[in-house]
């Protein structure tokens, strides 16, 4: 069975936020709930990347593990659902969300937070596909029509990949393979490098001169 993921490649990511439009759009989230965002490192300075962030349906999700209630379930497409009926807006997996996928209609240090809502994959609820309760609870469910998330359809450049994780993982590596590792902005080479290895090797070379001529 395939198991379904995201991937955003930086090098492609313009930060235009159609990704965030599109999934507001198709699944019509609570004003102030962000299923999915854009962030920029290093903004406007050298090194500059973008990434579209949403939840990332892991295979050991934190957010399941920490949950009080047992709200979270697995699909068989390996989607990362919640059950809100049974949520009790604790904020457990807020906190325990690398990603900051969950989100809360309502704000405060104390009490609930409302019911949580985070990114489904497109792939609904526990309710009847496609139902009216469904899309009310938790947006549209393209995965049971046979197509995947609206986000990554409408993204201009395609730089947000989302299905089959190895036939992602194909897109990306014959990407990568493409344009060069050098294109890359991280990496095993720019944490153990050469030119980290040089600078070592210079200055232990200047400390070896400097003591000489003391």
């Amino acid at each position: 069975m395939a198991r379904m993921t995201f991937l955003c490649d930086s090098e492609r990511c313009i930060e235009c936020n159609g990704c965030v439009t599109a999934c507001k759009n198709e699944n019509e989230v609570p004003w102030g709930v962000n299923r999915r965002r854009v962030v920029t490192i290093n903004d406007g300075s050298p090194g500059e990347r973008s990434l579209s962030v949403a939840c990332m349906h892991c295979a050991d999700a934190p957010c399941a593990a920490v949950c009080p209630v047992d709200c979270f379930y697995t699909t068989e497409d390996g989607v990362v659902l919640h059950d809100k009926d049974i949520c009790i807006g604790c904020g457990y997996c807020f906190y325990a969300c690398p990603f900051g996928a969950p989100q809360f209609p309502l704000d405060g240090a104390f009490g609930s937070r409302g019911k949580m809502d985070k990114c489904t994959f497109c792939a609904g609820g526990p309710e009847e596909d496609n139902s009216a309760e469904e899309y009310r609870k938790y947006g549209s469910n393209r995965l049971a029509q046979g197509k995947l998330p609206l986000c990554a359809e409408r993204c201009a450049t395609k730089a947000l990949l989302a299905g089959d994780g190895d036939k992602v993982a194909d897109i990306y590596r014959e990407r990568v393979t493409y344009r060069g590792a050098a294109g890359l902005g991280a990496g095993w080479g720019v944490a153990y490098g050469k030119q980290r290895r040089h600078r070592h090797r210079g200055a232990r070379g200047l400390e070896g001169r400097v003591t000489g001529q003391d």
